[in-house]
């Protein structure tokens, strides 16, 4: 399980823009990429959202080796505006805010060890790239993110900055989808991990209704198998919650 924003929230030393050294990866981040693909892609063509899956073929995700963020980017920039750009470690908030607000999505390049393919406590290229970036494709969640980032950047209150965190991690960490006549993943902590994915679509976790007011109110744990999710009918929702959320916490226009 990954957390994405909390990390940021809460990153230890400031992190800095670099150039990702494609040429660099060895044969083993190439195979641990392509094993990863592998297993997720097995199960995702069936339970993952099709905004997901159209996404990562538009960008040109495959198999056979770590993506090259300028050939991933050739592809997105002009479709939505965003752009994927390589970071040393975690942003400060206001610094990842600001980078969602210009359509960037600060991405970790490093690859998880082979014999961590099923855990890793912090994001890696896997969970940034393939977690993420496809969703970026789509003009509505591109414009959904885009809007989160313009609007919690300008969240000062730490009760404003946790309830920003909170829409995140429901939505674009471990969101849900009713799509097709089923609820489908489409967060990226669910993409990029079996484990929770498959809880999120078990009999152990809650599924309910997308509400702004329930996703405010609860809580959740960066560590565990989260117990309650929410489903959105379609990302047009979500662009409705963020501007809800910034009248009620009065973040501005």
């Amino acid at each position: 399980m990954t957390d994405t924003l909390c990390a940021h929230l809460h990153a230890p030393a400031p992190a800095t823009f670099i150039e990702q050294d494609w040429s660099g990866y060895t044969a083993d981040n190439h195979r641990a990429w392509s094993l990863l693909f592998e297993r997720r892609m097995a199960t995702l063509r069936d339970t993952g959202s099709r905004v997901f899956l159209e996404g990562a073929a538009t960008i040109g995700l495959g198999d056979s080796q770590v993506p090259n963020l300028l050939d991933v980017n050739r592809r997105l920039r002009p479709r939505t505006g965003w752009r994927a750009v390589p970071v040393s470690g975690f942003l400060p908030a206001k610094e990842f805010f600001a980078c969602l607000a210009d359509r960037r999505f600060p991405t970790t390049v490093s690859v998880r060890p082979l014999e961590q393919l099923d855990y890793l406590p912090e994001p890696d290229i896997f969970h940034d790239v393939f977690g993420h970036v496809p969703l970026h494709a789509d003009p509505v969640f591109a414009d959904f993110l885009h809007r989160f980032g313009q609007l919690a950047a300008r969240a000062t209150r730490e009760e404003d900055v946790e309830a920003m965190a909170r829409l995140f991690w429901f939505t674009v960490e471990f969101g849900l989808v009713q799509e097709r006549g089923q609820v489908r993943v489409y967060g990226s902590g669910l993409i990029s991990s079996h484990g929770d994915a498959a809880n999120a679509l078990g009999p152990a976790c809650d599924r309910r209704p997308f509400s702004l007011d329930a996703v405010l109110a609860q809580p959740f744990e960066i560590d565990r198998l989260q117990d309650v999710l929410f489903v959105v009918d379609d990302f047009a929702q979500l662009f409705a919650a963020v501007d809800e959320a910034a009248v009620r916490l009065r973040l501005g226009a």
